[in-house]
């Protein structure tokens, strides 16, 4: 099993940058495909990115497209979420998620999952 711990989270202004990290304990991260959810209030859980195992392939929602991107670092066990030019619609708590084959977009296929982390955009 995998542990994951998200930070980075907090309040900016609409344009703003904030980076996101998460954490992974447990068994080597460079075995999971990786991806970054988010969930705001009264709303589903939705995708935001994802990466492959060896950070090769990624993907991303058409929302956050050219504004985010989506890294890992397996040598320090980490993944990252670069968020610019922010937009009050990205307000949520975002959550890393983790599963053992390939990267995909889909909330239910991950089993692994971080506590997550809030972010509050204002304009």
């Amino acid at each position: 099993q995998v542990q994951l711990v998200e930070s980075g989270g907090g309040l900016v202004q609409a344009g703003g940058s904030l980076r996101l990290s998460c954490a992974a304990s447990g068994r080597t991260f460079s075995s999971y495909a990786a991806g970054w959810f988010r969930q705001a209030p009264g709303k589903e859980r939705e995708f935001v990115a994802a990466i492959s195992l060896g950070g090769g392939v990624t993907y991303y929602a058409d929302s956050v497209k050219g504004r985010f991107t989506i890294s890992r670092d397996n040598a320090k066990n980490t993944m990252y979420l670069q968020m610019n030019n922010l937009k009050p619609e990205d307000t949520a708590v975002y959550y890393c998620a983790a599963r053992s084959v390939s990267a995909t977009r889909t909330v239910n296929s991950y089993p692994y999952w971080g506590q997550g982390t809030q972010v509050t955009v204002f304009s």
